[in-house]
């Protein structure tokens, strides 16, 4: 019988480690499920005792205290697009996504290229992700409180989802939001069709067998964590034939917790302190003066006005928004190239050049546009091909701007590369690898 050799070798390998919405809810709360069943028993009873403090999930006083698991990670899986508009998070909105100045998929994929990234250096997803990581490590220090820890792992749960979606990853088209495409003959966007219908045709697709309990140890692993939600059948089946021995993933799910060794900048002493010295003085006369730091005056000599303004970053920022263990930039890179894959990129090359669909208002008599919350399946029939209707064929709506993405061409290689499948077991192994690296030493001072 077939097991999940990571679940029960994560703690005990990172133990050695030195210390717009993606995917839609659907797609969270997939990679938040497949991380909790990767989440060793004493890390999930802690994270469930943060996120709940005054139910005393955990404790031995407890009703729930024998139940396992004692909470699911899947409810607060979305919180952090819940609360996106509300005046006080307002600042998290660009810290969904990364949008480097010079890419332009499907042809160009610069991560980033000589003009850095759009936006301010927190302003976005990497380096949010870093933040947030950095008050959960606070916080087992015990230099935080609870209800920041809280918070830091709702966003953390919801972050990392985010970064193993492509288009959350380019600023062409505002991530595909603005490059109009059809699905099933209807009219939508490209984000969209990544967010959540390609996802729901592989849920409808997913083999009736599925529908059952995973049996064995596969199923004492898995089934404890299973909701009775739509979309279980297809995490039964991404564990079983994607993550299980000999499965589509196992060998290379190894390596998706490695981050590179950070590059020393080796600089002599004699340099390094008159340097520093001299820029302290420079920013500090600027600062005075009103005129910003040293940073935004060489930008200036530069005739970077961007980067002057503070609207964009200078390229080598993101060094700063990795470590040894946590290193978004480096899996982010590696997810970036599919935007260009050369023989199946998320952008089609069918799509118009950047920024042609972003200004058109275009509004089709007949066609019907799918909504942007279909990820919640509450429309199924988005997913069905009409009566008598054969996918592909003529019988659908057509337009010459409009490109056709539910074809054999291009959701059916997806389906078959397992593509989205791919990305939604790496999202919640790294999930349930950052999870276990912050917290195994306090997990293990709970239970001494």
């Amino acid at each position: 019988m077939r097991t999940f050799p990571l679940a029960a070798a994560l703690l005990s390998s990172l133990a050695a480690i030195p210390a717009a919405h993606a995917w839609g809810a659907a797609g969270h709360e997939i990679i938040a499920t497949i991380a909790q069943i990767h989440l060793p028993n004493s890390i999930l009873s802690l994270i469930c005792d943060i996120l709940h403090p005054s139910d005393n999930l955990t404790s031995p006083a407890s009703s729930t205290a024998e139940a396992y698991p004692p909470c699911h990670l899947a409810p607060i899986a979305t919180w952090a697009d819940s609360i996106r508009t509300r005046p006080e998070y307002r600042y998290t909105a660009p810290m969904h996504y990364v949008n480097a100045v010079d890419d332009a998929p499907p042809h160009s994929c610069l991560f980033p290229g000589a003009h850095g990234w759009q936006g301010r250096p927190t302003g976005n997803i990497l380096a949010a992700l870093g933040n947030v990581t950095s008050v959960l490590r606070d916080f087992v220090r015990g230099e935080r409180s609870v209800g920041d820890a809280e918070e830091a792992l709702k966003f953390l749960v919801h972050w990392v989802g985010e970064l193993h979606q492509p288009l959350h990853l380019s600023g062409r088209d505002k991530g595909g939001n603005g490059a109009r495409v059809a699905w099933n003959g209807r009219v939508t966007n490209l984000h969209s069709v990544w967010d959540g219908l390609l996802i729901a045709q592989s849920v409808r697709l997913t083999p009736q067998n599925y529908s059952y309990p995973l049996t064995g140890p596969e199923g004492a692993l898995v089934e404890p964590h299973m909701r009775g939600a739509i979309y279980d059948p297809f995490i039964r089946r991404i564990m079983h034939e994607g993550l299980s021995f000999g499965g589509r993933f196992d060998a290379e799910s190894e390596t998706w917790l490695d981050c590179p060794k950070p590059a020393l900048k080796p600089q002599s002493p004699q340099q390094n302190r008159p340097r520093t010295a001299i820029r302290k003085a420079v920013d500090y006369t600027l600062d005075v003066l009103g005129l910003g730091s040293s940073h935004t005056l060489q930008a200036l000599l530069n005739g970077d006005i961007s980067a002057a303004l503070g609207l964009t970053t200078p390229a080598g920022a993101e060094e700063g928004w990795d470590d040894a263990t946590i290193c978004p930039y480096a899996w982010a890179r590696a997810i970036h190239t599919l935007n260009c894959d050369k023989d199946l990129p998320v952008w089609p090359h069918g799509l118009d050049a950047p920024g042609e669909h972003e200004v058109e208002a275009l509004r089709l008599e007949g066609w019907h546009e799918v909504p942007y919350d279909v990820v919640d399946f509450g429309d199924m029939s988005l997913m069905e091909h009409k009566e008598g209707e054969k996918a592909g064929s003529d019988a659908r709506p057509r337009h010459p701007e409009l490109l056709e993405l539910d074809t054999p061409a291009y959701a059916g290689r997806i389906a078959h590369r397992w593509v989205v499948e791919r990305l939604l077991a790496m999202g919640g192994v790294r999930l349930a690898g950052v999870l276990t690296e912050i917290f195994a030493d306090v997990a293990r001072d709970v239970n001494a």
